[in-house]
């Protein structure tokens, strides 16, 4: 099949689909295949700010729409995404790989802030004190910021979009959404199924596209806020450059992020953390588990365990319900894993267990890696310094509790970690000093819920807003304090002072 032949994904502006009119085009590949199953039109400049005249235009009436109206269009988004939930992870499982029970926990995920984002009534509520003065009151409101945009990344194509459109609409402002280019379909989906749900033409729109579309949303100074997740080198670019034009920016980086195991312990509990977070949806995430910490003697029986343990991974194209692990999302990505593996051999590291040769029987040329175990990880290594994103588990060892908190603490990012212990005391001084945005106490993955906040600290998050839950309600919404007195027939007199309440 040609190009001019396969599917072409496009654009959703002011309420259409626009096919897309750029000579630019991606490929958009299916991992487990390894052949190219659609093409995605990059967005020009001119169509980007189309879709940001749609979001303006429509911004005046949606930011005056009662409360109340938006979250029953957000009741009915969040009835649409449940009946709509194997398509949508049908889509992410064709461009992303990952395996289908996989896609719906993230669609899952994602539903759990269109449903805190229902209860936009209540958390817009402002306070009101009577009688500050001798009869002057004060009372604050929050209100939306206008347009706002959304670059998103292709690990989550549903989950972290939707992190910030029911925050965003629900608030009152309208969205331009620019998703990873490598797997666009589900934003389409979003954009019908909002559009069913009874949102008004040009409030949420959809920009497919690349660096083009990315510069135009953070120059154009009608775009008020942006939200981002992707890697620390493109969230520090795109926080730098949005908040030297004035725009609110929320930027979330890479991670490295830490299982701590003390000697008390649970082991098979651990190992089976260890395989369920390093090597789930390939490794390829956020919140994965890349780094494992034995403390003290427990470590020669942790590498036994996760070897034998690493060996049960199903690895299978997405859409098989008993697979554990997909492939990787493209060939490019698929060659940045595999020199990492071949680098960490370089570097000295103990590779017990290596996937780079695995091969799929009759997906041959599919992206599939299988699980990597590396043994005898340094500090100085670039494999423990730099975000993989791939099925490659690295366990290093120390002597006692502060040399593993030490060795956290000192890393550059600082998104996620965890401890697996039986002693309160242990976690409790863990997460009191450990210098990270999201802490797990035998939990590997702690993706906060949606009404609770996800973000990280140091070099994991530029800005001062982590996104979603009441978090999310304060980034989407700029805070006005309004001071009132109505004299009783009174004539006030001038005063030249700064006014005190007496």
């Amino acid at each position: 099949m040609t190009h001019s032949q396969q599917k072409t994904i496009g654009h959703f502006i002011g309420g259409k689909k626009v096919t897309g009119k750029g000579d630019r085009m991606g490929e958009v590949y299916n991992p487990a295949t390894g052949k190219v199953q659609a093409m995605v039109a990059y967005a020009t400049q001119n169509e980007v700010k189309l879709a940001i005249d749609a979001a303006a235009q429509a911004f005046p009436a949606w930011s005056s729409t009662p409360p109340l109206r938006r979250a029953r269009i957000m009741f009915k988004f969040k009835e649409l995404l449940d009946q709509h939930m194997d398509e949508l992870a049908r889509a992410i499982t064709l461009e992303h790989g990952k395996t289908i029970s996989d896609a719906r926990g993230e669609v899952t995920r994602g539903i759990e802030v269109v449903e805190f984002a229902c209860g936009i009534p209540h958390l817009l509520k402002g306070e009101f004190s009577e009688q500050v003065g001798g009869g002057i009151d004060t009372h604050s409101q929050r209100q939306p910021l206008g347009v706002v945009a959304g670059i998103t990344p292709f690990n989550f194509p549903v989950m972290v979009p939707l992190w910030m459109i029911p925050m965003a609409l629900a608030t009152g402002n309208t969205f331009v959404l620019k998703p990873s280019e490598r797997d666009p379909g589900a934003s389409l989906i979003l954009a019908d199924l909002l559009a069913e749900a009874g949102l008004p033409a040009g409030v949420f729109n959809v920009v497919q596209g690349d660096k083009v579309a990315v510069d135009t949303l953070l120059e154009d100074d009608r775009v008020q806020a942006v939200s981002f997740v992707g890697s620390t080198p493109i969230a520090q670019y795109i926080y730098s450059t949005g908040t030297a034009r004035g725009k609110r920016v929320q930027a979330l980086g890479g991670a490295k992020n830490h299982l701590v195991i003390m000697p008390d312990a649970d082991l098979d509990q651990v190992a089976d953390a260890l395989i369920g977070a390093g090597f789930g949806s390939a490794g390829e995430r956020c919140m994965a588990i890349s780094v494992a910490v034995a403390v003290g003697s427990i470590g020669h029986a942790l590498i036994t365990k996760l070897t034998e343990k690493t060996g049960t991974v199903r690895i299978n194209q997405g859409l098989d319900e008993q697979a554990d692990m997909g492939p990787l999302v493209t060939r490019q990505h698929y060659d940045k894993v595999k020199s990492y593996v071949d680098l960490g051999v370089q570097e000295g590291a103990k590779l017990v267990v290596d996937g780079r040769d695995f091969k799929l029987p009759g997906h041959e040329e599919g992206f599939f890696m299988g699980p990597c175990l590396f043994d005898h990880v340094t500090a100085n290594m670039r494999i423990y310094k730099e975000e993989i994103f791939g099925p490659v588990l690295s366990v290093m060892h120390v002597n006692n509790f502060e040399e593993a908190l030490k060795l956290v603490n000192d890393h550059e990012f600082g998104n996620g970690v965890s401890i697996f212990t039986r002693d309160g005391a242990t976690a409790r001084e863990f997460g009191r000093r450990v210098q990270v945005g999201m802490i797990g106490v035998n939990v590997p993955i702690p993706v906060p819920i949606a009404y609770h906040s996800f973000g990280g600290w140091k070099r994991s998050l530029f800005g001062d807003h982590h996104v979603y839950g009441e978090e999310g309600v304060r980034f989407y919404t700029r805070l006005k304090t309004t001071t009132t007195r109505w004299p009783a027939g009174i004539r006030v007199a001038a005063e030249f002072v700064i006014p005190t309440m007496k």
